[in-house]
């Protein structure tokens, strides 16, 4: 893509936040590329990291809340219409991809709207199914700040680490090469989450199950 690559290479609080909004929304613009080369800059003293963390995850609520509210009034025929239409197979969309996050929301509940900012493939859509469920906007905001906060710190933490060894010039080779092993740790991060907040929730389910029979 021309366009993201001009973009990539003129990064800035502006580019980055334009990006993010994008990465938060169905269109692709993966933040893997977006975050760390950003960081890598503020290492270098050129942006500042807890700014560019800010205005990133900023980008990301936004982008993720135009999806969010798409589907919240617009419905599940509509959204699966555009999933399934030209222009959402341009933006790597199918009705298969929405289904898996529907379902990968409705087996976590809320708790998957953090969660999911952090897996690869639900990340972008995650929202869609909050939406879609009609969950309450505050407690959707915060999840997603909170995941997409997280997703951020660790892709700046990896930025920042490679100014100290990697001429920039390999800067993206190098991101690549050390990405996969993030999603790897990330996604054990998630389902740990996960577990802990479904256990959590059957303890209580079961304490209030019981405090009936009494």
């Amino acid at each position: 893509m021309t366009w993201l690559s001009a973009l990539l290479e003129n990064l800035n609080y502006y580019t980055v936040f334009i990006l993010m909004f994008i990465e938060g929304s169905v269109i692709p613009a993966p933040s893997e590329l977006i975050v760390p080369p950003a960081a890598y800059r503020a290492a270098a003293g050129e942006l500042n990291i807890v700014v560019l963390l800010l205005v990133a995850t900023a980008g990301a609520l936004l982008g993720s809340t135009a999806n969010y509210l798409a589907a919240y009034y617009l419905g599940r025929p509509i959204i699966y219409r555009f999933a399934n239409s030209r222009l959402g197979h341009l933006c790597l969309l199918n009705q298969e991809k929405v289904e898996k996050s529907e379902k990968y929301f409705y087996e976590h509940g809320v708790i998957a709207t953090l969660t999911g900012r952090l897996l690869p493939g639900i990340r972008q859509i995650i929202s869609i199914p909050a939406g879609l469920s009609k969950m309450k906007f505050w407690k959707f905001a915060l999840y997603t700040t909170v995941g997409a906060g997280l997703w951020n710190c660790v892709l700046a933490s990896l930025g920042w680490w490679l100014h100290s060894f990697v001429p920039k010039d390999q800067l993206n080779n190098r991101i690549e090469e050390y990405n996969s092993y993030i999603q790897i740790a990330i996604v054990t991060i998630a389902v740990l989450v996960a577990a802990f907040f479904i256990v959590k929730w059957q303890l209580k389910k079961r304490k209030k199950d019981n405090a009936k029979v009494e």
